[in-house]
């Protein structure tokens, strides 16, 4: 078999071990390319029946326009249920306090907006598309990974996962998120969406936009960044790895616009897909911070 075709078989064994072991999943979706695949494979997984689960977006108001632009009709094609979290709702309510400053981001206030929706929903499986390869401590992962009634993370307490074997059995208040493609790289996915013709948002390919340099990085220059007479707007030809909130997501000089090009400069990189994500570099365990709060 081809590498693609068993990694393809192991995700839909879990999404299927998921509607299986689990009353209320849900699958994490934020309009990037490893979601995307996720729901290609949930496709292959339960059609020609409807997914059991609905695709539910933590939005944080700041996202890329082409990401909610590409969810909305991608939705409209699946014909299956969305919900949306959003983050505007937690600060309204004061259960968040926007940050301040000129590296202001709203990524971190959404761990409040997730946790809300998994409580409202009485989701007990959270399905997302994190990879083992992206961070460190997303490597320290197993699939089914346990949250406490907090949401919260404990890397001391994750179930042994002998034999492709997956314990979903929790107490009431936990939930699970499971990772169908933990064991893919960014090169994997990439083949896949290639063998498979998925299409993505535009800001995955090489495009003309307005920038700013911020510490080191191109950013899109947008509304939602705090910028000053220091922040000097120019154009470039850019593309992105990877897609998050527009204030904590780099782009990468390239004019690569066909996925083939992209898979070669992808493999040619000296820099990790979350090398882009200034999100990951407040610390050194940032990453790992964010997942014991309940982050995904």
């Amino acid at each position: 078999m081809d590498y693609l075709d068993q990694l393809e078989a192991e995700a839909i064994a879990i999404l299927r071990e998921v509607a299986g072991q689990f009353e209320k999943p849900a699958l994490l979706f934020s309009g990037g390319k490893d979601s995307i695949t996720l729901v290609k494979l949930a496709e292959k997984a339960f059609r020609p029946g409807k997914f059991p689960f609905p695709l539910v977006h933590i939005d944080t108001g700041h996202n890329f326009p082409e990401t909610i632009e590409f969810r909305d009709k991608l939705v409209a094609q699946l014909g299956e249920k969305l919900i949306v979290g959003y983050v505007q709702d937690s600060i309204d309510q004061g259960k968040v306090i926007e940050q301040t400053g000129k590296n202001a981001s709203r990524n971190a206030l959404q761990t409040v907006t997730l946790l809300d929706t998994i409580l409202e929903g009485k989701f007990d499986a959270c399905i997302g598309g994190a990879r083992r390869d992206e961070e460190k401590a997303r490597a320290k992962e197993r699939i089914f990974s346990v949250r406490d009634e907090f949401g919260q993370w404990d890397p001391k307490r994750q179930r042994p996962e002998l034999w492709n074997i997956y314990n979903g059995k929790i107490h009431k208040g936990e939930n699970v998120r499971v990772f169908p493609i933990s064991n893919w790289t960014e090169l994997d996915v990439w083949n896949y969406i290639k063998r498979e013709n998925i299409e993505l948002p535009s800001v995955y390919f090489a495009h003309e936009r307005d920038v700013i340099m911020r510490n080191g990085q191109w950013m899109a220059a947008s509304e939602y960044l705090n910028m000053d007479e220091e922040d000097i707007i120019i154009r470039k030809k850019v593309r992105f790895r990877t897609v998050g909130d527009m204030t904590c997501t780099a782009a990468v000089e390239s004019d690569k616009d066909q996925i083939d090009d992209i898979i070669l400069e992808i493999s040619q990189s000296k820099i990790s897909e979350r090398g882009a994500r200034m999100d990951d570099k407040v610390s050194e365990a940032a990453m790992e911070d964010r997942k014991k709060g309940g982050y995904f």
